[in-house]
Parts: C-alpha cells; structure tokens; sequence
C-alpha cells in the first residue's frame, strides 16, 4: 500500500513527433490546451500539483471540491486543467490570464494509485479502466478524457486540426507509467494551433 502523497510528483511527458502511430497498440488523445496537473487526494485533503510542485488547490475550486466527491478517498490522477471558451474548445489565454479560475476543469486521462495501491507499474489499458471506475459519477469539475484506440490516429489528429484544437497524444497501452520524458507516448501538435504560436509550453 503506497499513501497517495508518497507517489513522485514527476509526471511522464510526451516525445515530439511529426506523425501519429497507426498500430494497434496505440491509445490516441486529443491534446487539451492548458496546465499540466497532478491531483492527489488523502482523506479529506486535495492538492492540486503543478510540475514544479505549487498546489493550486485553492485557486481552482471546482476541481477541488469534485475530487471530495469522488467515492476513494486515496488516489493520484493526471490531467489537463482547461478553460473551455463557448465552442468547447480550450481557451489557454484565458486559463493564462487568471479571471475564469472560478471555470477551470480537468480532463483525466491517467490514474496512478488507487486506494493507496501504486498503479504505475500497471499498463495503461488497466489504468485507463481503473479510471474510468474512479470518475464514473463525476461532477463537472472532473472529466474523463476520451481515447480511441488503434488505426484510427492519423484521422482523428487531422480531425483535430480540422476543429481548431492543439492535436493529439499517442500513447502504447501495453505499457506502465514512466516519470519523465517517454518514448511511449507521443505528441503531435496542430501546426496551425495557438499553443505553436508560444515560444515554449507553460511549465509551472
């Protein structure tokens, strides 16, 4: 049993690619425009992590209070924390600037303890199911991040291109969760997106 605040705050980070993997073995996921976050919860507190290890939990409420409703009462998840502008798609500029705080939400694509269990070592296609356990009642604050699954990638990321959105995340559903950069997963960006337009990702 591994208590959620002993799990590294390092997440795993997507290597740069310009093509999407095809194979069976891929999971494929639209690519969020916003802040990296790690959510641990212990009990009745929440933190709210960012790369550097500031705890937003104060400053993003909705979050906070749907990670107290969920039903565990121990796990770490890895997300997205988006502002959704009024077509639904992520509006980075207004996350960035500060006033929708209030409007921040999560989309959830890994899990990594359970229960105090450490997940990481699990391949992603069990975490992926573990997850979608945990947030099965979610309130809005907290949402789960959809993937497809196999050759479909390269359609999906020129459908994302087609909607505006930042691209895609590929990641092999054979394998467990790894700290830091990771060939396993791999990010495919718009090159007509806002976020190629920055100089280089926000890292907090």
């Amino acid at each position: 049993m591994l208590p959620a605040r002993c799990v590294s705050l390092s997440t795993s980070r997507a290597s740069r690619r310009a093509e999407v993997p095809a194979g069976r073995d891929w999971f494929h996921e639209i690519k969020h425009d916003g802040y990296r976050l790690i959510v641990q919860r212990e009990g009745k507190r929440v933190r709210l992590l960012t790369r550097r290890g500031y705890d937003w939990s104060d400053r993003y409420p909705l979050i906070t209070q749907a990670a107290l409703r969920l039903r565990k009462q121990s796990f770490v998840i890895d997300e997205e924390a988006v502002v959704l502008g009024p077509d639904g798609i992520s509006d980075f500029e207004g996350l960035h600037g500060g006033k929708c705080d209030a409007e921040v939400r999560l989309y959830a694509f890994d899990q990594l303890v359970d229960d105090g269990v450490d997940m990481r070592d699990e391949i992603l296609q069990i975490r992926k199911l573990w997850l979608g356990k945990l947030l099965k009642r979610s309130s809005d604050g907290i949402v789960y991040n959809d993937h497809e699954a196999g050759a479909i990638g390269p359609r999906l990321f020129q459908q994302a291109c087609k909607m505006g959105l930042e691209g895609i995340v590929s990641k092999r559903r054979d394998r467990g969760y790894k700290a830091g950069p990771c060939k396993d997963w791999i990010k495919v960006k718009n090159p007509k997106s806002a976020a190629m337009t920055r100089a280089k990702d926000i890292d907090w």
